[in-house]
């Protein structure tokens, strides 16, 4: 399988026990050891509020570790369009394409956002919500199914659940100014690309030119979790789509249907380009990987509650918490998704993957709390793929 590229993604953790600096060290680590075990692009998620995620701004985190590393694709994925300027955006990538010239990834995502003055001057957060959802799309059924090799696609998990835990009123007012609000998904992704190009004008003809950012040499991706917005948009733009099994495994059939169905090729992408993202823990045994995952049903919990990703607990602390049924049911779908065992075994699993979903790339993102043994997953799988 070594003609199927692997990639990284890495949501910077914070290990128990840790402080921030110690976490951007291990991402600079990580990203530099899996260039020299040949993984192709090493990208960043954009996350908030989240005491033991870190990754709040893929472009600054992608100026850190280009000057670490010489060859590796670096990357977001993804920008959150909802309270992100495409402008700022542009500017910011092609800041940095113009000392890394040719190696940036943009991929772009979708995130909550106000709503537009002129749909409702008394709509709630809790309403962008129920839109955001509503635009994500969701199948209709209340079970487990299985693609035709036998991935497991798990019963739809609930998000609003989540959303109705959270104050999202107060989230809106931390990440926007106030009273902005941002235009659709597809008009932003169009201004994007017009900068980038050097062909924008505004709705009165007037043009505007992002320097930096007009000509840079960055490959835009669109991510998506659902047959929803993100895959039309993606699809009908003809450009390249990342489909995320690690937290939206019951839908990532649907977003890859959506976007092949949806799309029209362009002079760059003249094909469907998808990459899959899956969560993987490897060890050199299936037993001892069990062990290294054991903080990722914690740490799941801790983000559907509402409380924000928690620092990742060792072994130990996962041990010693309490559940409930609810709390199993909680975190069941990412748990039971999650690919972890012996290099042989992981690989399997992502051969799997692959298979259903038809991807061109996958992207591995793995947690565990010793970054030794981080690494040590992602040099693991690298060799076991290689040799298929």
């Amino acid at each position: 399988m070594a003609s199927i590229p692997l990639s990284v993604l890495d949501l910077l953790p914070r290990s128990s026990g840790a402080d921030n600096a110690t976490a951007l060290r291990n991402t600079i680590d990580l990203a530099q050891q899996a260039e020299r075990f040949g993984y192709a692009r090493y990208w960043f998620a954009e996350h908030h509020l989240n005491p033991g995620v870190l990754g709040s701004s893929p472009a600054v985190e992608i100026a850190l570790v280009a000057g670490a590393t010489d060859t590796i694709r670096l990357g977001s994925a993804g920008v959150q369009f909802g309270h992100r300027t495409p402008l700022a955006t542009v500017e910011e990538f092609g800041l940095i394409d113009a000392l890394y010239p040719g190696r940036l990834d943009l991929g772009i995502g979708r995130s909550l956002t106000r709503p537009a003055p002129s749909e409702s001057e008394n709509t709630s957060a809790a309403d962008a919500a129920r839109r955001y959802l509503a635009d994500r799309g969701r199948p209709n059924r209340d079970a487990d199914s299985f693609a035709p090799n036998g991935l497991l696609l798990p019963k739809p998990y609930d998000i609003s659940t989540v959303f109705s835990r959270k104050s999202f009123g107060h989230i809106l007012d931390l990440l926007q100014q106030p009273g902005a609000h941002a235009p659709g998904y597809d008009d932003q992704i169009a201004t994007l690309l017009a900068l980038l190009a050097g062909t924008y004008v505004d709705a009165d003809g007037r043009p505007a030119h992002a320097s930096p950012g007009e000509g840079a040499a960055v490959q835009v991706w669109i991510l998506g979790a659902s047959g929803g917005a993100s895959a039309a948009v993606a699809g009908r733009r003809g450009l390249r789509f990342v489909a995320s099994y690690h937290h939206s495994p019951s839908t990532v059939i649907d977003a890859v249907d959506a976007y092949r169905a949806a799309f029209v090729p362009s002079a760059e992408v003249p094909e469907p380009y998808v990459a899959v993202s899956a969560d993987v823990v490897a060890a050199e045994t299936d037993e001892e990987a069990a062990e290294l995952a054991s903080g990722y049903a914690p740490w799941v919990r801790s983000i559907r509650r509402g409380e924000g990703a928690i620092a990742y607990p060792t072994p130990a602390e996962a041990a010693a918490l309490e559940w409930t049924d609810d709390d199993r049911d909680l975190v069941s779908d990412r748990v039971r998704t999650q690919f972890v065992g012996s290099p042989t075994t992981v690989a399997d699993r992502l051969e799997q993957l692959r298979e259903a979903t038809g991807a061109a790339e996958i992207v591995l993102t793995t947690s565990t709390h010793d970054h030794g043994a981080r690494v040590r997953s992602y040099e693991l799988i690298a060799k076991e793929w290689a040799q298929r």
